[in-house]
Formats: structure tokens, C-alpha cells, sequence
């Protein structure tokens, strides 16, 4: 939590993590920002016990963004009709992660974000992971 942040006083709401997380989508450059003219984003508390068992968490404030849908190195003509791709911000573990670091709240969501965009593209979790250490 940055100084200016932990002097508001005010907790963020589901709306300012949305409104970071549709900045950043809108900052992505040409032609990510394209590719990703469908997705549904939505921010919700935290994901059902369900979510979290099927992805292998424990518990569900493990989880604090989620992408659903068909990467597209996946994707094919024959894939019309299906649901579109969602990306899902759970607004309870994303405080609760931004409460314990010294990070602002716009660079963490940014973060949980770009991760889920690179979902979107067809990276693993240890893709990314390998990425962000390359870039440090």
C-alpha cells in the first residue's frame, strides 16, 4: 500500500479495481489490445469453493484473477458458439494481497491483469513466471 493510499483512508471498492484493470487493458499496444476486444472482464468478491478445488487452491483467497476460455493457440473456426473468454478479478484476495505488500493497488492489479491476459495468449503460468524473472 503506497503512503498516499494508507492516508486515504478509504478501502478500494470492486469499481476502482475494474476501473484499473480496464486502464490497463487499454494501455496494451496494438496488436494485443485487438485480440482482446471480447473479453469480459468482471470483478467478483471471491471465487465459489468449486473454482478453487477444480484449479487445485485450498481455499479461495488463494485465487485473485482467473482466465476462462480458449487461448488463442487453441482456438479454431470450430469453436463458434462457445462462451467468449472472461477474465475474473476477485476483489477480496487482491486487497488482501494489497494490504500485505508495499506495492500501489494500480500495479498490483496490473499485474494480476497482464497475467491473466497471457492466459488469453496461451501461457502457462510457468511461462510467465520464467518471463517476469527474465525481465528482473
Amino acid at each position: 500500500m503506497t503512503p498516499a493510499e494508507r492516508l486515504s483512508g478509504r478501502m478500494p471498492s470492486e469499481a476502482d479495481i475494474d476501473a484499473i484493470a480496464r486502464a490497463t487493458l487499454e494501455r496494451l499496444p496494438s496488436p494485443f489490445a485487438e485480440s482482446l476486444r471480447d473479453i469480459i472482464l468482471l470483478v467478483d468478491p471471491v471465487a465459489d469453493l468449486e473454482t478453487a478445488r477444480r484449479l487445485g487452491l485450498r481455499h479461495p483467497m488463494q485465487l485473485s484473477g482467473l482466465y476462462e476460455g480458449i487461448s488463442l493457440n487453441h482456438q479454431s473456426v470450430s469453436h463458434s458458439g462457445t462462451l467468449p473468454e472472461r477474465i475474473t478479478l476477485y476483489s477480496r484476495p487482491i486487497l488482501a494481497e494489497w494490504r500485505s505488500t508495499v506495492v500501489s493497488l494500480e500495479q498490483l492489479v496490473s499485474h494480476i491483469v497482464i497475467h491473466e491476459v497471457g492466459h488469453h495468449f496461451g501461457f502457462s503460468d510457468d511461462d510467465m513466471h520464467a518471463l517476469e524473472d527474465g525481465a528482473e
